[in-house]
Formats: C-alpha cells, structure tokens, sequence
C-alpha cells in the first residue's frame, strides 16, 4: 500500500503547476514598483529625442 502511495505521480503535476503560477505572480509583484521609475525613464528618454 505504501509503495503504491509513492509511485503516484497524478498529483505532482498540478503541484509543479501551482509552484511555477506563485513564482510568476511573486515575480510580477516584485517589479511592480519598479514599473513606475521604468516609466519615467523612458518618458525622459523620449523628451530628450524630441528636441
């Protein structure tokens, strides 16, 4: 019985899922805050090619 318990793989696969889904959304949650000076940035950028 413990054997068999072991080898099921059915639910590691929705596991790898749910892990890679909350490394996505912590990583879109990490660079939210620099999503702001990244747009300033590229509006300074794109003054400075209008002159």
């Amino acid at each position: 019985m413990k054997l068999s318990f072991l080898r099921d793989r059915r639910g590691s696969t929705a596991i790898e899922y749910a892990v890679i889904a909350s490394l996505l959304a912590v990583t879109v949650l990490a660079m939210m805050p620099i999503g702001g000076s990244l747009e300033e940035t590229f509006q300074n950028a794109a003054a400075g090619l209008q002159k």
